[in-house]
């Protein structure tokens, strides 16, 4: 058996340009789906893609460690960085989805069979809707508790919020005071038996990120998210003993060897690798390993397209360390015309009940997806109030 071809199909879905990629063989009807979305980078991933091909194309795919240490260590550069890390990803989805349908049972039934009976959803605020979710305003705390009921309403029993607002490194009270009354709105809407997820986008300094993270303590979060920079992981490390809040980071490390400085520092509570970017489903296994060992929970970063989505659910399947899922619903209104899913969700509670199907269970509906051709995603910058460059 071999590697024919690698195929990528652009879908555009405003914030983002979905990337799926397709691993074809030589057996008839016999291909993989995967995905490799990056906002911004999406004509750099399919170049690399593209580059990557060269490599593996004729390959057997079902050497799948033997193709990711090929991807990863050939062409001289490590695929540590987020272009071909994204790029490997795609390719490594695929190939388990290609395993998983030769052996006729759902990936994860490979590796080891089910640990949990069903897995639970977390939503962003808006289901996805990028004006509700990166454009209220953090003094808008009214419609924060609005947009927490609604998802409430739709059955999530967890949601995510950006109640942070871009911050200068160092600023006095009003944003910190912003944030908490949005939070407080949240937490007072919705009760206590519904989990809030606050996210900072890594847009604090370190200073700023500590004084947010003290503030938001009292209401329970389930996790407070990139307080800071990642690239200053002493520091995150500092706030997540300053707090009782568990401090999750980790959606813009690639590779087992940047998770590792996250472990030993002790820097986080909960690891968020993104399976679109961090080496597919073979790495974030043994980054999911390394969190067992340390009694660190992964919850996936994955606000991408539905096979991300889909990989994520198998990988949860099999995982001990997994608590959650990230969940984007309702960023357009197309979505499930260009997907064919074979999980299942129980709207109370949003619960995921096990794919039946062969490996990841999904099948990309090639008609639909060309409907929605690649268009420049949509800008978004954030500018402090002086003029300068903040982090988006």
């Amino acid at each position: 058996m071999k590697i024919t071809s690698i195929e990528t199909f652009v879908c555009n879905a405003r914030m983002r340009n979905w990337i799926f990629v397709k691993v074809v063989t030589d057996q008839p009807g016999l291909w993989g789906w995967g995905e490799a979305t990056l906002e911004w980078h999406t004509r750099s991933v399919i170049g690399a893609i593209e580059d990557i091909s060269e490599l593996i194309v004729g390959e057997d795919p079902t050497r799948i460690e033997y193709i990711w240490q090929m991807m990863y260590r050939q062409h001289f550069w490590h695929g540590n960085n987020v272009v071909r890390g994204t790029a490997m990803s795609g390719i490594d989805i695929a190939l388990w989805d290609i395993a998983g349908k030769i052996h006729n049972v759902p990936c994860h039934q490979l590796w080891g069979g089910r640990v949990r009976d069903y897995i639970r959803l977390y939503c962003h605020l808006g289901g996805g809707k990028m004006e509700d979710f990166y454009q209220t305003q953090a003094d808008d705390a009214n419609r924060f508790a609005e947009l927490a009921l609604s998802a409430v309403e739709e059955g999530f029993t967890a949601f995510k919020s950006m109640a942070v607002p871009g911050t200068m490194p160092l600023e006095g009270l009003r944003p910190v005071k912003y944030a908490e009354a949005c939070v407080k709105a949240m937490r007072e809407a919705v009760g206590d038996d519904i989990d809030i997820m606050v996210d900072c986008h890594a847009r604090p300094s370190p200073a700023m990120g500590l004084q947010f993270a003290k503030a938001l303590e009292p209401y329970g979060l389930y996790f407070f998210e990139e307080p800071c920079w990642p690239e200053v992981m002493d520091d995150i490390a500092q706030i997540q003993r300053s707090v009782k809040t568990p401090i999750a980071t980790g959606e813009r490390l690639v590779g087992i060897h940047a998770f590792r400085e996250v472990f030993e520092k002790r820097a986080a509570s909960v690891i968020q690798p993104d399976i679109t970017h961090c080496g597919g489903l073979s790495e974030v296994r043994r980054i999911a390993a390394m969190a067992e060992a340390y009694r660190v929970s992964v919850a996936p970063h994955n606000p991408q397209g539905p096979v991300s989505t889909a990989a994520s659910i198998e990988f949860g399947f099999s995982s001990t360390s997994y608590v959650i899922c990230e969940n984007v619903h309702n960023d357009v209104p197309w979505r499930s015309d260009v997907v064919t899913e074979s999980y299942s969700v129980e709207k109370k509670g949003r619960k995921v009940g096990p794919n039946v199907k062969p490996g990841i269970g999904i099948e990309i509906n090639e008609k639909e997806v060309k409907k929605h051709p690649f268009q420049q995603e949509v800008l978004q910058r954030i500018f402090y109030e002086d003029g300068s460059v903040g982090d988006w």
